[in-house]
């Protein structure tokens, strides 16, 4: 009878034949972790274990990930007690399909520096608390490293994501192939091989993601190098293809970049190929006729932030999001095919997709000509009249032939957008900041940088771009208080970074109170 037999647990100074091994896996939705669970457990069962494994769902995909919990013991005739979750500085090995579900676990207590294995995929998902951010709202994952290291016993870690992905399967093959490389399991590399083989769907990609991980793990294979931005080449006159105007135009706008100081080339030829791409050849002469304006006042005493800045954010400027940009992009064969690639799409089968607009009348007016769309928006009832049949949300299915047709008619407006309403505001716009910068620039240069970066708030589409611009307007409003003060650069910053915080500017009215408050201050200082 089974309830003869004295159940055990594992204590400490307990023998190994009678030690229990706690697992925890920590996934969101989609990796596998359920599965992965099945794999560790089936390894187990192989090896003479007995083996117990339970799960508890998070609250959402973004804001608590599943835990899936293992307890296995060897066989020994006597049956184990095994828990159904995981309790704190009680567990051996944890996985963490993601680099912050790492952290969220240390923060839990389920690792500890004397006991636990910690094995975490560095690649990041950002959660719904970075994401809601204005501005820069990731958290530091070199700080959840360092964390890592000190509150484990050992930590691996590197991009599990990426091996599954560079192999065809899912995160979960790569992690079971880092648990194995870890030795923290008793279990030979065959019996994990068979655990997957065993699944019977997609074997060959999840075996090819295991032994890739496997072998990381060990130090068996190269580190794989960080995923490095696009090189950006020495010269701009890299080998490029088009027509032959094209070209030609291009290498005159390349051969400008290519005469300015080094540390601008970088920023500049970035700017330059998203505002050529956004527009036109034309378009990328007048955005270097501009930064020319700030390279005239800059130089090397001040590693040229101004022009770095300036070659940044007026490339931001002249590409703003209107409904020809939106429309532009969605038709292009790039965009099908990295949703095709996304969604898995097969060769041969057809992909439906359905594209949600809501434009207001600002977008329709901003897309007609300048005089037209003033003429309409200085008249309210009119602009009520037309927004009460334009304000609706639209469903456009772009795999069809009218739906697509549609949206590149309206991309291909792009050619006429210089005489259109929208442009006209947003150069205006644009001319006035740049000019308010440079024109501090022989009293406060280190203001004028900071000017330039507050273009950074600006971002957006419809009623997300109205919100962005007043919280700009706001900050550069405090210009006018800070005058003559030595500190005026870092207060816009400050300023700045507490618009970036929060979507309501709660922190941006505290801010601005405080600099209200401020007194006359130091005279500002020389360049």
């Amino acid at each position: 009878m089974l309830d003869a037999v004295p159940p055990f647990r594992a204590k400490a100074g307990a023998q190994d034949d009678e030690r229990v091994i706690k697992l925890a896996v920590l996934a969101v939705g989609g990796q596998g972790g359920g599965v992965l669970a099945d794999w560790i457990t089936d390894v187990a069962e192989r090896n003479g274990y007995v083996a117990q494994s339970t799960s508890v769902a998070g609250v959402a995909q973004r804001t608590g990930a599943t835990i899936y919990y293992v307890e296995m013991a060897r066989d020994t005739g006597r049956l184990p007690v095994f828990a159904l979750s995981p309790s704190q500085g009680d567990v051996d090995i944890l996985i963490a399909a993601e680099l912050m579900e790492a952290g969220r676990a240390i923060i839990r207590g389920f690792v500890t520096p004397e006991r636990t294995t910690l094995i975490a995929s560095s690649h990041r998902i950002a959660a719904v608390s970075e994401k809601i951010e204005p501005g820069d709202g990731r958290a530091s994952s070199s700080k959840v490293h360092a964390t890592a290291e000190a509150a484990s016993k050992r930590f691996i870690a590197f991009d599990m994501e990426k091996i599954a992905a560079d192999n065809g399967s899912m995160i979960s093959a790569s992690l079971l192939g880092a648990l194995a490389g870890s030795d923290a399991l008793p279990f030979t590399r065959e019996s994990y091989e068979q655990a997957i083989g065993a699944g019977g769907r997609g074997v060959k990609a999840s075996l090819a993601a295991f032994g890739a991980a496997y072998d990381r793990a060990r130090g068996t294979a190269a580190p794989a190098s960080k995923l490095a931005e696009p090189a950006i080449v020495e010269s701009a006159l890299a080998r490029v293809s088009g027509p032959q105007g094209l070209l030609q135009g291009w290498q005159a706008l390349a051969t400008r970049v290519d005469l300015m100081p080094v540390a601008i080339r970088d920023m500049a030829l970035r700017g330059l190929r998203k505002v050529v791409d956004y527009q036109d050849i034309a378009y990328g002469g007048e955005y270097l006729d501009r930064l020319d304006r700030a390279l005239a006042l800059d130089g090397a005493d001040h590693s040229y932030a101004l022009s770095i800045a300036a070659a940044k954010h007026i490339a931001n400027a002249l590409c703003y999001d209107d409904m020809i940009r939106v429309a532009d992009l969605k038709t292009r064969s790039t965009r099908d095919r990295r949703v095709r690639k996304e969604v898995g799409v097969k060769d041969g089968s057809i992909l439906q997709v359905t594209e949600y607009f809501h434009p207001r009348i600002e977008e329709f007016c901003g897309t007609m000509p300048a005089g037209l769309g003033s003429y309409i928006e200085t008249r309210p009832k009119l602009a009520a009249f037309l927004d009460r049949r334009i304000n609706h949300g639209r469903r456009i299915r772009t795999d069809s032939f009218a739906g697509f047709a549609a949206l590149w008619f309206i991309g291909g407006l792009r050619r006429w957008r210089r005489s259109l309403l929208r442009h006209k505001v947003e150069m205006t716009h644009l001319d006035r900041w740049y000019a308010l910068a440079l024109a501090h620039v022989p009293e406060d240069y280190a203001l004028a940088v900071e000017i330039l970066n507050c273009r950074r708030l600006i971002k957006g589409y419809s009623d997300t771009h109205v919100r962005a611009q007043s919280k700009f307007d706001r900050v550069l409003s405090a210009l006018a208080m800070l005058k003559g003060r030595g500190d005026a650069a870092d207060w816009i910053r400050r300023l700045r970074e507490a618009a970036l915080k929060d979507e309501k500017g709660d922190m941006l009215d505290g801010a601005l109170k405080t600099v209200a408050t401020l007194g006359p201050g130091p005279a500002t200082l020389a360049p």
